[in-house]
Order: structure tokens, then sequence, then C-alpha cells
């Protein structure tokens, strides 16, 4: 029996016992895509099956595409890593520090001692956080009436700092102001500039922020987990006439799709006959950029939305220019040096240029972490690995 069949054979499983509604995966290597599969149905209970082409909210894996298209224009001249953010985003941390909360409950807020660059937002070392993995934050737009971020207002990005920029790592809003810097260096609306440099160059017809009919009826439902570990399905739709679109988590797309940017980043920057990136800034993308900090498990201050986050519980792990970077071959048989990272509906990818492959896993549940969903994508991996 194939690794492809063992890899079915628990994703199967799974659906038939309910831990899952279903999902999708995609696997591939720098010579192109090697396989392609759906697995349950695209909505507990509906008759719609999963298929290569299903459409998915894939959240935070936004954030890769983004940083691709940033560091595009890093090498056209147009964007620096290391100027301050200030010169294309004047408000940006306006706010200054958070040092916590006075006797009135109101914010204590101090300027920060450096300016903010976009290596640190692409890093995650600017002290901008999220809400749902910072308590002060929550605390802090209960305090000051500031929108959630997944409200695509301007206003949800006026949030303060949680440390001076470059002192530590948390994981937060920073690629959403990269994004913003895109908008203000190019002219163009975040989405429109990516469809014309990255999605119609690498032929990812099904990524977009604001849904086509013809992918809306493709769209796989939000699942929410409850307490007692039942799913249901749940209303979720990202804004689709939003004040911005967020450069951090707006997208959806296809396994199909982002197999695809994923070869790309694999291939070193090139797909077939387009390039969009050198080589060697691929490279410094995957470098870990954080060392001596490291990444830090997450810890859920929103349970509704997310669970505690650990990929590599017990290994110490960098950030590169918007991925995670495990430092030591992981446990699942990642080369050290590997890229991953996920979005909050519980969709995974992998990039591990020391073997070769490329792996997405995509499922629509909430909260983020679900134990599940990181079982099988872990499981994904292992076997595909041989592991």
């Amino acid at each position: 029996m194939d690794r492809q069949q063992n890899i079915a054979i628990r994703m199967q499983r799974a659906v038939q016992a309910g831990e899952i509604p279903g999902m999708v995966l995609a696997l591939g290597d720098r010579h192109g895509s090697k396989w392609e599969a759906g697995f349950g149905n695209r909505a507990l209970g509906g008759a719609d099956a999963m298929a290569p082409d299903s459409v998915f909210w894939i959240a935070s894996m936004t954030k890769a595409i983004t940083g691709t298209a940033v560091m595009m224009l890093v090498e056209a001249g147009k964007l620096s890593l290391d100027t301050p953010a200030t010169a294309l985003v004047p408000e940006i941390s306006a706010l200054g520090v958070l040092e916590g909360f006075d006797e009135a409950g109101q914010p204590k807020l101090r300027p920060a001692k450096r300016p903010i660059t976009l290596r640190h937002l692409l890093t995650h070392t600017s002290g901008y956080a999220y809400d749902m993995w910072s308590a002060e934050i929550a605390r802090f737009r209960k305090v000051t009436g500031t929108p959630a971020v997944g409200t695509c207002r301007n206003a949800a990005l006026a949030l303060p700092l949680l440390f001076d920029p470059g002192e530590d790592w948390t994981y937060g809003i920073g690629i959403d102001w990269a994004g913003k810097m895109i908008e203000a260096a190019t002219g163009e609306k975040l989405g429109a500039h990516l469809q014309r440099v990255i999605f119609e160059p690498l032929g990812m017809v099904d990524t977009s922020f604001k849904l086509r009919p013809d992918q809306r009826a493709r769209l796989v439902a939000m699942h929410g987990r409850g307490a007692d570990g039942a799913l249901s399905v749940i209303p979720f739709e990202v804004p689709q006439e939003p004040e911005f679109e967020t450069g951090g988590g707006g997208l959806y797309g296809t396994a199909r799709d982002y197999l695809t940017f994923a070869r790309m980043i694999l291939n070193g920057g090139r797909h077939g006959d387009i390039r969009l990136l050198k080589p060697e800034t691929v490279a410094e993308m995957a470098r870990d950029q954080i060392a001596p900090l490291s990444v830090r498990p997450m810890i859920a201050a929103v349970p509704t939305a997310t669970r505690d986050a650990d990929f590599f519980p017990g290994m110490a792990n960098g950030w590169g220019l918007t991925f995670l970077v495990n430092r030591k071959p992981s446990p699942q048989g990642r080369s050290a040096g590997g890229l991953a990272w996920a979005g909050l509906g519980n969709t995974f990818y992998w990039i591990d240029h020391g073997r070769g492959t490329a792996g997405i896993f995509l499922s629509q549940i909430l909260p983020f972490f679900d134990p599940h969903a990181i079982a099988l994508f872990r499981d994904f991996e292992s076997l595909v690995n041989g592991v």
C-alpha cells in the first residue's frame, strides 16, 4: 500500500468517525503537483463533496502571499525592509507602547523607543498583537471600543504595541500594516495588486478577497466545535465590502491554488517560465530572522476564536519573513529550516526545502488549533515523509 493510500485511509476514517466534517489535501514537489484529494463534505450534513477546487477561507495563509508581494516591491526598490514604516503609513504605532491600565481602567501609553520597520512587521517583532492571544489587547479594545480586525475597518488597526519594536516576538496584525504599505507604494488596492503580480502570473484562479458567484457555489461552510466536542455549521464570512483588505488574513482560496504558490517558494521564486522572486530573496524570506528570540506557544485569550497553539511542543522555533521556521528537524520528518504556517479556520501548510515537498491541508473549523485538525495535518506530513 503506497503512502497516498495510507493518507486517504487516515482522512476517510476521521471523517467517518465524525472527528471532522471534511478536508482537502494537496501535495507537490519541485516538479509539479503530485496529489490532491477531498474527503467528506463541504458542510456537516450536506451532500456536496469536498473537491480540489472547493473554496476555503485561508485566513493567515494570506500572510505569506502578502509577504511575497512585499518582497517583489523590495526587489524593485519601491519598499525597504529597514527604514521607518512611517514614511509610507504615518499613522502606524501612533499610540505607542501599552504599559498597563490606570486606576480608572484607562490604558497607559508611552512613545516607542524606535520606529517600526517593514522587517519588524513581517517577523512579528513590531510589538503589535492579536487580541485573541493577548488579554492586554483584548482589554484595550473593550475599554476603547476599538473594532476587531475581522471587521476590516481601518480603526481596527489603531492598536498599541506590547513592547518596543525589535525587542520581542508576538503574533499580530503586522502583516495588515504591510498590506497598507503595499497600497501606499503602488497606489493600488491590495487585492488588485495581488491579482496582477501573483495570482494572474501563477494561474491562481480561485484566490481573492471578494467571492465571485462561482466561488461561492463551491464554498466550504465554517463549523464551530462546542465545549462538548460537537460540530455544527456556523455563519461566517469575511466582509465583502471592507474598508481595507486584510493582508494578514482576508483571502479565500483553494488547496490547488495554494499549492501552486507554495511550489513557487519551493522553487526559489520560480513557477515554470514565470519568476516572481530572485532565489536570494526567497532564501532571505526563509532565513530565521529573530534569533536569539524564539516563537513562543500562543496562549488563548479568546477561547471562542482559538485554543492554545504550539506547533512543535518543546522545540524552539524561529520566524522568517512571514514564515514559521523550525530550527531542528520536526517530529513529522520536516527538515530543519522548513517553512510553514496556518489559518484561523484550521488551514495549514508546509514547505520543506530539504525534502523538496510542499503540503496543504484545508478544513473549516473554529476555534483554531482544533485537536482533530492539527492531528490530521501532522499525520499527513508524517505519512508523506514515512515517519
